[in-house]
């Protein structure tokens, strides 16, 4: 049995979660369904019923075993990070603000605000103030300004952040659902040019092909 279990939808947010399995060196299998034909073990994997959701089969020092659950990509993505600290891609200490500063911005207020402007959800100017993420374009400013001035999520280098963040700006360039600046489009040149990430799409895409035939 591989160390990991990985399940997911050929296309889905399971994407993100790959590139991160890829960069860390883990060793996994896949469990890959389509949303009608979920294992019946699924829900009780993730009760929301959404994927990926990563379970470590974890061996313990005394010879025993159990498993771990991670589920929602940014926690899946650290997790990774964390349990193979040899990949290089936690943040050291000098790093580490910004490196969580914008996994849970990407995360949180990124995603908010690309759901809400695809649903057609106006925030009214007054209402700002109550929402996770302001507005749509404060949202994108704060990441031009970062992007604008470094490299990475973290600052000079790759981490495992940038799974994250980079697959966020991946999917909005392609799909236009985040527009182009020439920070974004800088900033996922440099992401995907990673081996990891086309190791990762490759297996993805070849996974999309075949649902789609």
């Amino acid at each position: 049995m591989a160390e990991f279990t990985f399940y997911t939808v050929a296309m889905s947010r399971g994407q993100i979660s790959r590139w991160a399995l890829h960069e860390a060196g883990a060793d996994y299998e896949h469990v890959v369904f389509d949303w009608d034909t979920k294992p019946e073990n699924f829900r009780d994997i993730n009760p929301m019923g959404k994927v990926p959701a990563l379970v470590h089969h974890h061996a313990t020092s005394n010879g025993g075993a159990h498993d771990h659950t991670v589920t929602e990509c940014a926690a899946i993505n650290h997790y990774l990070a964390e349990t193979h600290p040899q990949a290089g891609l936690l943040p050291d200490s000098h790093e580490r603000a910004a490196y969580f500063r914008w996994l849970f911005f990407a995360s949180g207020p990124l995603e908010q605000a690309i759901m809400a402007r695809m649903m057609g959800w106006d925030v009214p100017a007054e209402r700002e103030a109550t929402t996770g993420f302001g507005s749509f374009e404060r949202t994108l400013d704060a990441l031009d300004g970062w992007l604008c001035a470094h490299d990475f999520a973290a600052g000079t280098r790759f981490t495992m952040a940038d799974t994250y963040v980079g697959s966020q700006f991946v999917w909005g360039l392609r799909f236009g659902t985040i527009p182009e600046r020439p920070s974004f489009k800088a900033y996922v040149e440099r992401v995907t040019q990673r081996p990891a990430y086309g190791e990762a799409n490759a297996i993805d895409a070849q996974l999309i092909a075949g649902a789609a035939g």
